[in-house]
């Protein structure tokens, strides 16, 4: 049962044309209310969805910064890998050559 119906009969027996304008004017008001109520809590949806709407862009930034670093990160590594496998090639050629040396030198010498 809504509130001005209770009003309305609470109100009725000090005259029925009282009670039914003090039940209209409550009627009244409490549609005042709903749509102020509906009103405001769009705002507060709009607000909100704003809000959402600029993290969300804020948080896409941040991930595209990290995609380049992580870009950036492989580059290095790729780069230092290729310098290491130059820096083995290099230590293991001169390895080999020493070590050839060696048995060279070994089977050479008479016994």
């Amino acid at each position: 049962m809504g509130l001005a119906l209770k009003v309305y009969e609470a109100f009725r027996d000090v005259g029925e044309d009282k009670a039914r304008v003090l039940a209209e004017a409550l009627e009244a008001l409490e549609r005042e209310y709903q749509r102020a109520t509906e009103v405001a809590t769009k705002r507060d949806l709009a607000e909100t969805e704003l809000k959402l709407r600029k993290e969300i862009e804020s948080v896409r930034r941040e991930i595209e910064e990290v995609r380049l670093e992580v870009e950036r990160v492989r580059k290095e590594v790729k780069e230092t890998e290729a310098r290491l496998v130059r820096w083995m090639f290099a230590f293991w050629t001169g390895q080999v050559i020493a070590l050839v040396g060696i048995l060279k030198w070994l089977l050479a010498t008479p016994k």
